[in-house]
């Protein structure tokens, strides 16, 4: 029986089928399955101790030179990849359509173009007048960045192997790419595998920093083979809503710096500015006393960043109840929603929530439970939340307050953007004492979602018509007094 000539490769997880199938079993996507032509698939048995060469083995313990930095002179940019580019390494940069990746990497380029360093733009997606017209609205057409248009990987290898080739290289992106050994189209997962390693393996041998542009898919994650991510020393999301001006560049691998690192940029008619200060460009358009309203003391990577929380509880007319979030996740919100009801009384299952991070940031940290609490039972009364309130905080399942990391560094920015209370966890772990004074803040220590609930009149949802015994968070009957640091 002739053997077949094609295979079946899921385009999600690069799983090869002998046949089509409408699910792949690997990673369950529908109809990810293509058509691509059979290779020499599995490697050839090799002998053991035959050809090969003894390894020498090194100790851990040894003097080892930091590796040296190329700053892009954008520092959100040097911020995220650690203090700038590492020569011979592979960034991986993805995004959504449109939100601003081929700007930041062409301002990004000509910078490093105007430090002395030969920087070479290599565009698949748009054609050399396209990227000028970029260029010129941006005014950075006079950057000496050498540009080119090309899809051919061979061509684009044979360019950047000359003795004197770019030292920073750009490829937007690796999906439109191609190497004409292979049969299948460009951005299948042969072709961004077989492309991204070529590409990679050239600027580790040549010393050059490599940027791949990569697309992504509907979920956000990046398209293609996962291994690609795999491949690369950093791998940085390019974020943002479209309704909003900021984009949140961050950081999720980075072999040469720390991961979870932000750098935030404004979008504007000259392309992508620096944002120095988010807390106080999130918290512009904030209003005072109004119910449903919070500030959270967060931390992204090692920045500290003040956002608002804003949430909405209405009556529901439907019999199931809407529950909507932006930023944050759905999940963690139906979980406090059910501590809310299990362990303080309150019942909010009936009623529709709403919920929003402004600004257009998204939180992944459980920091932010305390504060969404605080916005949930605001809303819920009617009762603002002090405007010079800051809170963070995370909730167990049992109604505790648990303490969260570097609570000082969301304390010292609380107070210089001008907030005179802090609500936070009680420090319960031995040898750890009080959370530590900040001049000019006063903390207000928590223990269990009780002690929030009890500071808001919540009479109508716990069903006690007398109200409750705490008075109003913004100044009723009884205030809790402040702990004096």
């Amino acid at each position: 029986m002739a053997k077949p000539t094609t295979q079946y490769v899921c385009q999600s997880c690069g799983a090869v089928y002998p046949r089509w199938a409408g699910r792949c079993d690997a990673c369950g996507e529908w109809n990810s399955l293509m058509e691509e032509a059979r290779g020499d698939v599995g490697p050839k048995a090799v002998t053991a101790g035959k050809g090969g060469r003894k390894l020498g083995f090194v100790s851990l313990k040894g003097e080892t030179k930091a590796p040296p930095r190329w700053p892009t002179g954008i520092a959100e940019l040097d911020r995220v990849c650690g203090g700038g580019l590492v020569p011979a390494s592979a960034l991986l940069v993805g995004g959504d359509p449109g939100i601003g990746k081929s700007t930041l990497l062409l301002q990004a380029t000509a910078a490093l173009a105007r430090t002395g360093l030969s920087v070479a733009y290599i565009s698949g997606e748009e054609a050399v007048d396209q990227v000028r017209l970029r260029a010129a609205r941006l005014g950075l057409d006079e950057a000496p960045v050498a540009l080119a248009s090309a899809n051919n990987v061979r061509d684009i290898l044979a360019t950047l192997e000359e003795p004197n080739g770019p030292q920073v290289v750009v490829i937007d992106s690796i999906q439109t790419m191609y190497l004409d050994s292979l049969d299948s189209a460009p951005g299948s997962v042969a072709q961004v595998r077989a492309c991204s390693h070529e590409l990679i393996r050239l600027a580790k041998k040549r010393g050059f920093a490599l940027f791949l542009v990569g697309h992504v898919t509907k979920e956000g994650s990046l398209a293609g083979p996962r291994v690609m991510e795999h491949m690369v020393d950093t791998v940085l999301y390019f974020e943002g809503e479209r309704g909003h001006q900021f984009r949140i560049l961050r950081a999720v691998k980075n072999r040469f710096g720390a991961t979870d690192e932000i750098g935030v940029f404004e979008m504007t008619d000259g392309g992508l500015s620096e944002v120095t200060n988010p807390s106080a460009l999130f918290l512009a358009e904030r209003r005072g006393n109004i119910s449903g309203s919070c500030v959270m003391a967060g931390m992204e990577g090692t920045r500290p960043v003040l956002v608002e929380i804003q949430a909405l509880v209405a009556s529901s007319a439907a019999g199931t109840p809407r529950r909507a979030v932006v930023g944050w996740d759905s999940g963690r919100l139906s979980m406090v929603l059910a501590v809310l009801e299990a362990r303080c009384g309150l019942a909010l299952s009936g009623n529709d929530v709403y919920l929003n991070v402004a600004g257009g940031l998204r939180i992944t940290e459980p920091a932010a439970d305390l504060a969404v609490v605080a916005a949930l039972i605001s809303s819920a009364c009617g009762t603002p939340v002090p405007a010079d309130l800051v809170v963070f905080g995370e909730i167990g399942l049992s109604g505790e307050i648990r303490m969260v990391s570097q609570a000082e560094t969301r304390l010292k920015e609380a107070a210089k953007l001008g907030f005179a209370e802090a609500m936070c966890p009680t420090r319960r772990a031995k040898g750890k004492g009080k959370p530590p004074a900040v001049e000019g803040l006063s903390l207000r220590e928590i223990g269990h979602l009780q002690d929030l609930v009890s500071l808001f009149p919540t009479g109508e949802l716990t069903g006690n018509k007398d109200g409750d015994k705490g008075g109003s968070a913004a100044g009723g009957k009884k205030k809790a007094p402040a702990s004096d640091g």
